[in-house]
């Protein structure tokens, strides 16, 4: 275990670890964003009844959340690598593929997931909202966009914090499946450094580590906004 430790230290793993975290939560809060903003965009589609966008929606969430995130990852990459690997040498960029390309698949297939879930989560939200004030409103003459903006999407955001909670924490621990298409993030980096000490306990047990921290840190700070935003609500 001590030796194990040293070669840790020793070795400059200690700084790999820290790079392969830095981009599992680079990744982490890209794909939550713009999976957050397919949430929001398909959930008004599905709150709203726009057909037939909303069997689109339906179709999105229900094959993204009836498969493997592992499967999704693997037909994105695979199914296009050659391709863009194609492409980029035709226009003298050949180690695309090999370089900026895994980030971009990790992105777009754990936003994609993110947004299957974000899309439940803000669906329910704004279901959960009373159509009796919004009735009001548009009583009252008030334009539907500023309706959105003041009544809407306040209580939307107020109410879906604790499920995109869920969804960010589920998020952080989608990252460690793009290992498998060579990004080096922070389940890829113990994975190597695993192989090349002989010390897989060593190295995973740091990752659970700095998981577990990524995920306490994160959930304290999604604790202090609801709070905030529970205090502003009752003013």
């Amino acid at each position: 275990m001590e030796l194990g430790l040293w070669q840790v230290w020793e070795g400059g793993w200690v700084s790999a670890i820290m790079r392969g975290a830095a981009i599992t939560i680079a990744v982490a809060i890209v794909a939550m964003l713009g999976g957050f903003v397919v949430g929001v965009i398909c959930g008004l589609i599905k709150w709203g009844r726009v057909r037939p966008l909303t069997y689109v929606v339906d179709g999105y969430t229900a094959l993204v959340r009836g498969v493997p995130e592992l499967l999704i990852i693997y037909l994105l990459f695979f199914g296009s690598v050659e391709f863009v690997t194609r492409v980029a040498t035709a226009f003298g960029y050949a180690g695309l593929a090999d370089s900026g390309y895994a980030f971009i698949i990790a992105v777009i297939a754990i936003g994609s997931i993110s947004g299957a879930y974000s899309t439940e989560v803000v669906r329910g939200a704004l279901a959960a909202i009373p159509q009796g004030q919004i009735e009001a409103a548009r009583a009252l003459g008030i334009p539907g966009l500023r309706i959105f903006r003041r009544i809407i999407l306040p209580q939307m955001l107020r109410i879906a914090i604790p499920g995109m909670n869920n969804v960010w924490q589920v998020t952080i621990k989608d990252t460690a499946l793009v290992s498998v298409v060579g990004l080096q993030e922070l389940m890829r980096t113990a994975f190597i450094g695993s192989n090349t000490t002989r010390h897989p306990f060593i190295f995973y047990l740091i990752a659970a580590v700095v998981y577990l921290a990524i995920t306490l840190i994160s959930q304290a700070a999604v604790d202090q906004a609801e709070r905030m935003l529970s205090l502003r609500a009752r003013k």
